[in-house]
C-alpha cells in the first residue's frame, strides 16, 4: 500500500533538499557574482513568475530578510498599470501567452544595470520564455529557477521551442520531479508538492550569498527589516529613496 503521510512527505523533502544543497551550490555561487555585481553598480533584481511561480519571485523581491533593490514583475501589471481589463489575467492560461512578454517589460520600470531572474517549474510557458528572451535581448543577465527533470519530459510552449533554462546564464535546479508533487497515490497521480519549498531555499541561498559578497566588498547590504518590527518602516523607507521609481511594492 503506498504511504501518503506527513512522515513520507517529510522523508522524500528532505532527499530533495539535501540534492539540491549538494548539487546547486555552484550555480548559487556563480547566480550570486552576477547578482552582487548588478547591485553594486546601481541595478535592481527583476523578479518573475506566474502560477505558483509567483511565490518565488515573492519570496525574492519584498520581503524581510531580504534584498531591498528588487522588483517583482507579475502579470497583474497588465492591469494595474497597463489598463486591461481583469478578465485578461483571471484565465490560468495566460500565463501561456508568449506576446506578454514585451507587455510586461515595457509596464516594468528596469534600467539597463538590471538582473532578472525568473522563476518556473516547467519552464515551458510563453510569457516565461518570452520574459527571458526579452531580458537577454536587452543585455540583462537571466538567471532561472526551474525543474530540470519536469522540463525534460514537456515540449516549450513558447513558439522557438526553447524553454527557460536554454536562455539563462544560470539555472538553479529546484530538484522538483515530474509532476511536482512526490508522494503516489493508489488510483495514479500525486500528492504534496516540493517546488516551491526548494524555490524558496534556493533564493535564499542566493540571498545569503549576494549579501556575503556585498560585506566582502565593504558595502552595506541593502537589506529589509520586518515592517512588523519597532523601526522597521523607517528603516526600510530610508533605504527605499535611492531606488525611487524602480521598485514596485502593489499587487
Amino acid at each position: 500500500m503506498n504511504d501518503v503521510s506527513a512522515p513520507a512527505y517529510l522523508a522524500r523533502l528532505n532527499e530533495i533538499v539535501d540534492n539540491v544543497t549538494t548539487t546547486q551550490l555552484d550555480g548559487v555561487h556563480r547566480a550570486a557574482d552576477i547578482v552582487a555585481g548588478a547591485v553594486r553598480a546601481g541595478g535592481v533584481v527583476q523578479a518573475f513568475g506566474t502560477g505558483h511561480s509567483q511565490a518565488t519571485a515573492m519570496e525574492i523581491a519584498g520581503r524581510a530578510g531580504g534584498l531591498i533593490p528588487t522588483n517583482r514583475i507579475a502579470l497583474s501589471d497588465l492591469v494595474m498599470y497597463g489598463g486591461e481589463a481583469p478578465e485578461k489575467i483571471l484565465d490560468p492560461r495566460t500565463e501561456r501567452d508568449p506576446s506578454l512578454a514585451q507587455r510586461l517589460y515595457d509596464l516594468a520600470p528596469i534600467e539597463a544595470q538590471d538582473v532578472f531572474i525568473i522563476a518556473s517549474n516547467s519552464g515551458i510557458n510563453g510569457s516565461i520564455v518570452g520574459m527571458a528572451q526579452v531580458a537577454r535581448e536587452n543585455g540583462h543577465p537571466v538567471i532561472a529557477i526551474a525543474s530540470l527533470e519536469h522540463g525534460t519530459h514537456v515540449e516549450s510552449r513558447h513558439p522557438s521551442g526553447q524553454k527557460l533554462p536554454d536562455l539563462a546564464d544560470v539555472v538553479l535546479d529546484n530538484g522538483g520531479p515530474f509532476g511536482d508533487a512526490v508522494l503516489p497515490l493508489p488510483g495514479g497521480g500525486a500528492v504534496c508538492a516540493v517546488s516551491s519549498i526548494t524555490a524558496a531555499l534556493l533564493a535564499q541561498l542566493l540571498t545569503a550569498e549576494v549579501v556575503r559578497r556585498l560585506l566582502e566588498a565593504g558595502d552595506t547590504p541593502p537589506v529589509y527589516l520586518s515592517a512588523n518590527v519597532p523601526g522597521g518602516d523607517v528603516h526600510n523607507d530610508g533605504l527605499l529613496q535611492r531606488y525611487a521609481g524602480r521598485i514596485r511594492r502593489g499587487g
